[in-house]
């Protein structure tokens, strides 16, 4: 349960790609906003639950963030905190692979992936989708789901 419950709050901060072009329904920033996201799925977040900082995570997650994890129990911003603050992450590495990352003139993206994650005795794998709005300048994530968790023995 740790482990999803951190892989899914992690997904929501790491990727990389471009949004598709061609339907003109993004945004005029595409670039700067695909920066952003980056930067908080890549570095932000990680560093987050690295250093267990409710601090930096309570600045990503909208104050509206619900997490759902694999089994289908529903999280929300002050349990996300209260459990990085409990629970100190254990990953030797990750790394998250973006399959989609799109954004909107309306304030919203969607990233989601798969995540890569090793520890001393574990090797896993997750799928997640997460959606982000933009309010006052600044990305914040209000919800991620996560499936197709996949733990192998190393």
């Amino acid at each position: 349960m740790k482990f999803v419950r951190f892989a899914i709050a992690l997904a929501c901060l790491n990727g990389c790609g471009e949004a598709p072009n061609g339907n003109g329904a993004r945004s005029t920033t595409v670039g700067d906003d695909q920066r952003q996201l980056r930067y908080l799925k890549e570095v932000e977040w990680p560093m987050a639950y690295g250093a267990q900082d409710t601090v930096r995570l309570a600045r990503i997650l909208h104050d509206d963030f619900q997490m759902i994890d694999a089994e289908g129990n529903v999280f929300t911003k002050a349990d996300e905190l209260d459990w990085i603050k409990k629970n100190e992450w254990k990953v030797d590495s990750f790394r998250y692979e973006i399959k989609r990352l799109e954004t909107w003139p309306n304030g919203t993206a969607i990233v989601s992936g798969v995540g890569h994650m090793l520890s001393d005795s574990t090797a896993s794998t997750y799928w997640s989708s997460n959606v982000f709005i933009k309010t006052d300048g600044m990305w914040r994530a209000i919800s991620s789901h996560v499936s197709g968790v996949k733990e192998m023995k190393r």
